[in-house]
């Protein structure tokens, strides 16, 4: 059993990434050697690399790790002192979790010697989670189709992952002969770089007296209430090298903001009451920023749609058979069956909820914020380049704080807990790599419709693999015992948050409302700056984005690609920058690489503990 590098963990997608460097820089050589007609075309590579990425959303936090903790937690860990039992286990539809509780045991404690594994108790709960979840998956990859020309043709975003990805693969006609991009001395020069230094991490976890190189530090402010991490990630210096220089500039000032602003509140004690999520931060000084960021948010969303009226517009009578001039051969889907879809798919999400004990008037009210939240990260992603993005106020906490635990009930609340499995821990999730999907399909010489056959592919084999190999992974060891984050922490994080809302329930927030509306008023400022005053250099993404807790990490080397790239562009003209380029890529690919070579070589030598940042 591997435990090292989390390669399924972020937006980024880094197992996808090794695999796609393996194949191109290896096995494609290989194929060429049997045979000249066996190597992958560009083509074929491009479907392979949207499979691996749309793959790695939907395994572990992406969906299927998250839903083990979920449905087997309450009724392994509900104890006398937590009150379970009265507050939580009795609001639980039957067909929502597993009703033997001897599988649940076996499930955590490991399954004693010549019993066989209990299979059908988890049939029904299994079952009617995947109704859910391909609702939602529909209803995603629709909205990304409906969204794709506004943000690729009209908005013309950056998609920093999949630009690297498609520079990785041959030109068509290439006969598998390695990529231009891996004939530049600078990508290796930069590859070196970063795998040696990322290496070192893992030297140390197998030798002990191996000199770690340390590229982190940190300044305590405000009287040791805040710190300010300066930290060096090669894999996000080589991201940020590609964004644009406002939403650079937007990123890390709003993010030095931040900071002040925290220790401001801190010294002065200034804090919120309300008690969030887990995923929220819980509260406190960070919930004064989750609201601010909610408010944010909603208005950016809102703006983006708002701008993107007309082909919205045209969007919605193409699906309606009028006669518009827009064109959706160059979809994976049609208009009219990506409306169709996204109904069906919101539809299937709002009646399941609303059978869980969602209330029927709020069941709009959470998809709405859900999706707000989803587009955000999304864009965010795909505008940013960063790994990955998480919000402040899950969707969940969106609600709760704002119309009150006491109107939802406690059949609400536990809707509310369950939607933990896909709607909270979001460091992975799938509308991104679709978005990314989306962008790379321009690289594809023919028709585009069976690419979203292999979009759904992908997530049935990955379903279907994950949730086997983590059944049987937890019988054969106990689910305890395998990562205590998965099961044991993720199954009592939702239904301790239910149980206290039940216990104690709060109507709406009005400070979280004063909050969210100063968020509002800021993000709306932010985009009329940005739309008036063309020298303005902050991109309102920033104000965002510099919320989030991964900012922490990775805001310096986007200061420093910044200032790199201004640089460059300065004194060399964009024909300096299009010649550093590959020195980037190599910072990236040297970090995905040093991952996925080190991981293989705990897997052989059975070393554990080797853990390589993937943002």
């Amino acid at each position: 059993m591997i435990q090292g590098t989390d390669m399924a963990l972020t937006a980024n997608t880094p197992a996808a990434f090794f695999l796609l460097f393996v194949w191109v820089l290896f096995l494609q050589a290989v194929l060429r050697l049997i045979n000249r007609r066996l190597p992958l075309g560009r083509g074929e590579l491009i479907v392979v690399f949207v499979m691996m990425i749309v793959g790695t959303a939907v395994t572990t936090r992406g969906f299927t790790g998250m839903l083990f903790a979920t449905i087997s937690g309450p009724p392994y860990y509900a104890t006398p002192e937590n009150g379970w039992a009265e507050q939580i286990l009795p609001y639980i539809p039957s067909w929502m979790i597993p009703q033997d509780d001897r599988a649940i045991r076996y499930f955590y404690e490991g399954l004693p010697a010549n019993v066989s594994l209990p299979w059908l108790p988890w049939g029904e709960p299994i079952f009617w989670w995947l109704v859910f979840i391909g609702g939602f998956y529909l209803a995603t990859i629709c909205l990304m189709v409906v969204l794709r020309r506004q943000w690729v043709e009209h908005e013309r975003l950056i998609y920093p992952l999949a630009q690297v990805a498609l520079a990785m693969m041959p030109e068509e006609g290439g006969d598998g002969r390695l990529p231009a991009l891996f004939k530049k001395a600078l990508l290796w020069v930069g590859l070196a770089l970063s795998f040696i230094a990322n290496s070192s991490t893992a030297l140390r976890n197998h030798f002990y007296f191996f000199p770690t190189l340390e590229w982190a530090s940190t300044i305590s402010l405000f009287r040791d209430s805040v710190g300010l991490g300066i930290r060096l990630s090669f894999l996000m210096l080589g991201f940020s090298y590609f964004i644009q220089a406002n939403v650079a500039v937007g990123l890390w000032v709003f993010y030095l903001l931040r900071v002040v602003e925290m220790g401001v509140l801190e010294v002065l004690g200034i804090t919120v009451t309300e008690r969030l999520a887990p995923f929220s931060g819980g509260g406190g000084t960070i919930g004064i920023l989750g609201h601010q960021t909610t408010g944010a948010v909603v208005v950016f969303i809102c703006w983006g749609l708002w701008s993107a009226r007309l082909h919205l517009k045209a969007v919605v009578q193409k699906a309606f058979g009028r006669q518009r001039p827009i064109d959706d051969t160059d979809e994976i889907l049609s208009y009219r069956l990506a409306v169709a879809g996204l109904v069906l798919g919101l539809a299937v999400m709002g009646v399941w909820l609303w059978r869980v004990g969602l209330p029927l008037w709020i069941v709009p009210v959470f998809l709405f914020g859900t999706f707000v939240t989803f587009l955000y990260l999304t864009r965010a992603i795909v505008e940013t380049g960063l790994a990955t993005v998480t919000p402040r106020l899950i969707p969940c906490d969106l609600v709760i704080s704002g119309i009150g635990s006491s109107t939802l009930g406690a059949k609400g609340m536990i809707a509310m807990a369950s939607t933990f499995v896909w709607g909270a821990d979001l460091l992975i999730f799938l509308m991104a790599p679709v978005a990314n999907s989306l962008k790379m399909s321009e690289g594809l010489p023919r028709r585009r419709r069976p690419l979203f056959w292999a979009i759904v592919l992908a997530v049935v084999l990955s379903l279907a693999a994950s949730l086997a190999t983590t059944m049987v992974m937890a019988y054969d060891h106990g689910a305890a015992n395998l990562y205590s984050q998965y099961f044991v922490s993720f199954p009592q994080y939702p239904f301790d948050y239910a149980a206290a809302k039940i216990s104690t329930p709060s109507g709406p927030d009005g400070l979280g409302w004063f909050l969210t509306g100063i968020g509002a008023a800021v993000m709306g400022l932010l985009l009329i700056l940005q739309r008036n005053l063309l020298w303005w250099p902050l991109h309102p993404i920033g104000f965002i984005v510099a919320a989030d807790w991964v900012m922490d990490n990775i805001w310096f080397s986007i200061f420093l690609a910044w200032l790199i790239k201004s640089c460059v562009l300065k004194y060399s003209g964009p024909r300096g920058y299009r010649k550093t380029v590959p020195f980037f890529i190599g910072l990236i690919l040297g970090q995905f690489a040093a991952a996925g070579f080190w991981l293989v070589v705990d897997g052989i030598t059975g070393a554990k503990g080797t853990w390589i940042p993937m943002y």
